[in-house]
């Protein structure tokens, strides 16, 4: 059964800093390329941050490009989103996506919240 928990969401004054993590299990983690999307209340779900499988190449949405870091622990199969330099703007869920050959498994998301 495949299980992606998404931890470390909370409520940070802008200018703030966060680390996500998304703790998985039931695949094989170092097949999967790995993703960070977030959704605010009223809009749709936008992608942050891609991570591959087989070279970890990273890949990040221009919006938070310079702030955020995505990263993955093959050892511990967590996958992890640092967030620097929060705006009001970063306020969403994120969600945790693992990409299988083009199956993809969700996480149920963790909350963001930046305000002052």
């Amino acid at each position: 059964q495949v299980q992606l928990v998404e931890s470390g969401g909370g409520l940070v004054q802008p200018g703030g800093s966060l680390q996500l993590s998304c703790a998985t299990s039931g695949f094989t983690f170092s097949l999967a390329t790995m993703r960070w999307y977030r959704q605010a209340p009223g809009k749709e779900r936008e992608l942050v941050a891609s991570i591959s499988s087989a070279t970890s190449r990273t890949d990040y949405a221009d919006s938070v490009k310079g702030r955020f870091t995505i990263s993955r622990d093959y050892g511990q199969n967590t996958l992890y989103l640092q967030m620097s330099s929060l705006k009001s703007e970063d306020t969403a869920k994120y969600y945790c996506n693992a990409d299988l050959y083009g199956y993809y498994y969700w996480g149920q998301g963790t909350q963001v919240t930046v305000s002052s």
